[in-house]
């Protein structure tokens, strides 16, 4: 009877948590009104995939590098969640790169901005697709190619959400352009 109820309460606890987890909602492109552009900060950051061939830290990496570069970017009191869903990435070969020094990084994904104060309302969804450089040899072969995508993605998404470049490529940037 108590093993019943422990199952019970197990299953029940499974499926609230499913029903609020959050995912894209999907649509057309949604640009952020212009006064919120200018006033959003970003706080949590959700991530979801479908199969991928990429490491299994990808996820980890992703959002942090997102998120670095829209807390340059998105610094304003008006707290909204991002959404990332990523369908596809595609990382230059490393022996390509070495051997042609050349190669070119992708990925493919929907960011949707959501307004927490008003029951995850979205309010600005940008689906995107970002191409970036390899690096060329020494990038290539030794460069960490899940943060130079990841970066590009945060960059392209505080340039078409907030309208400006968190950052200049230099040194400090892992993104090469």
């Amino acid at each position: 009877m108590i093993r019943s109820a422990l199952v019970s309460a197990s299953v029940l606890a499974v499926l609230a948590t499913a029903a609020c987890a959050p995912v894209i909602e999907g649509g057309p492109p949604l640009d952020l009104p212009p006064g919120l552009a200018e006033t959003a900060s970003i706080g949590t950051i959700y991530m979801s995939s479908d199969w991928l061939q990429v490491e299994d830290d990808f996820s980890d990496t992703f959002v942090d590098e997102v998120g670095e570069e829209m807390r340059t970017c998105a610094d304003g009191t008006w707290p909204l969640d991002l959404r990332l869903h990523v369908e596809d990435v595609h990382r230059a070969g490393r022996l390509e790169v070495a051997l042609n020094g050349e190669g070119r990084h992708q990925v493919r994904a929907v960011a949707e901005l959501v307004d927490p104060r008003r029951d995850n309302l979205v309010v600005g969804r940008y689906p995107l697709v970002v191409e970036v450089d390899a690096g060329g040899r020494m990038a290539g072969i030794f460069g960490d190619r899940q943060m130079i995508v990841a970066e590009a993605f945060g960059r392209a998404l505080c340039d078409a959400a907030f309208s400006r470049n968190p950052r200049r490529p230099g040194p400090h940037n892992a993104t090469p352009d």
